[in-house]
């Protein structure tokens, strides 16, 4: 089978489709944790980049997210960059 130009910009296309929308529903679940931990008042553990963040949101806007700990009264994180959640 020969690859034309049309042939790789199609399978280019829905590769990147594909990505976006696998990419939206991670970041859904994640937003449903941190608003179920905003609405419950209970506390969340934030993974980014190999480091840990624990805290209980406070706020969540539409690219980060606030935190407050027993040892800081303000957290903030860009939502992107947080690699996953747990909620306690």
């Amino acid at each position: 089978m020969q690859m034309t130009r049309r042939t790789c910009f199609t399978v280019f296309a829905a590769t990147l489709a594909a990505s976006t929308t696998l990419k939206g529903k991670e970041n859904d679940t994640m937003r449903e944790l941190l608003e179920a931990s905003q609405n419950e008042k209970k506390g969340v553990m934030l993974y980014v980049k190999g480091q840990s963040i624990a805290g209980a949101v406070v706020k969540l806007s539409g690219d980060t997210v606030e935190l407050r700990s027993r040892e800081y009264s303000r957290i903030v994180v860009r939502v992107d960059s947080i690699d996953a959640v747990a909620m306690s």
